[in-house]
């Protein structure tokens, strides 16, 4: 696929590699319309927030070893091949920058199938510039964020969610099994035992975090009476009520974390 855009764009469009993205020293790239990285491992927190920055910025500075820092127009296009399907790069809930698919390999070998594909350039560009385009502009990245959400985003997001997370869903839907409810409401300090139970230590800020950042819940308004749930022995859970400002956690909201 790289190599048939680079076919399409040619001068256009360069290869980087993980180490060409990272190094300050951009002026072989920063002007380009494509560049492509094929297997792409850019896993540091670092790597992410400079992606998302490009795929948004109207300027960028070029810096070439040995000359000053020269600011231009940045246009260009990160197309990121990986067999990685967990984390390849880093992508949070809720980001819109990024359209992952997962494509299935050809059902048997063709050596030819490049040459093939550049055949058909003319008419593929035939084809694009006098189709009717079935979206209209809805983000900065054109498509409505609803039609970039596929299976193959989901694993990588749920792949880069904290160890915490993990372990606070996987507990509270083993609640919602076992008791047989579609929801949990909890405060806290009725989380923090279950997970000490469970062996995972953990502070209240931590898991506030997850709850408020992550999860987008807010407490009840007021300090209301609940349904609590604390662990029983025997991998089981005893219900008792309680009063506090809870939050309410849904299963839905879990299963598509």
């Amino acid at each position: 696929f790289l190599n048939f855009l680079k076919a399409v764009f040619q001068n256009n469009v360069t290869f980087n590699t993980n180490e060409d993205f990272r190094s300050q020293f951009n002026s072989d790239w920063a002007g380009k319309l494509l560049i492509m990285v094929d297997e792409v491992l850019l896993n540091r927190r670092e790597d992410s927030e400079r992606l998302k920055k490009l795929s948004t910025t109207l300027s960028y500075k070029v810096e070439a070893k040995g000359k000053d820092r020269n600011e231009i127009g940045f246009f260009a296009k990160f197309v990121l091949c990986s067999n990685n399907e967990h984390l390849p790069v880093i992508i949070d809930a809720g980001e819109t920058r990024y359209w992952v698919r997962k494509i299935m390999p050809l059902r048997s070998d063709d050596t030819d199938f490049l040459q093939k594909l550049k055949a058909e350039i003319p008419a593929f560009l035939h084809f694009l510039q006098h189709r009717q385009l079935s979206t209209e502009k809805e983000s900065r990245m054109w498509f409505n964020p609803k039609l970039l959400e596929t299976e193959a985003l989901r694993k990588i997001i749920r792949s880069n969610r904290n160890r915490l997370e993990i372990e606070m869903a996987e507990l509270l839907l083993d609640i919602m099994a076992k008791m047989k409810v579609e929801t949990v409401s909890f405060c806290l300090n009725d989380i923090i035992p279950l997970l000490v139970c469970s062996q995972v230590k953990v502070e209240k800020s931590q898991v506030r975090k997850v709850v408020q950042e992550c999860w987008k819940l807010t407490p009840a308004p007021n300090g209301l009476t609940y349904t609590a749930y604390q662990y029983g022995g025997n991998d089981r859970y005893q219900t008792r009520r309680s009063v506090g400002r809870y939050y309410t956690v849904t299963k839905g909201l879990l299963e598509n974390l």
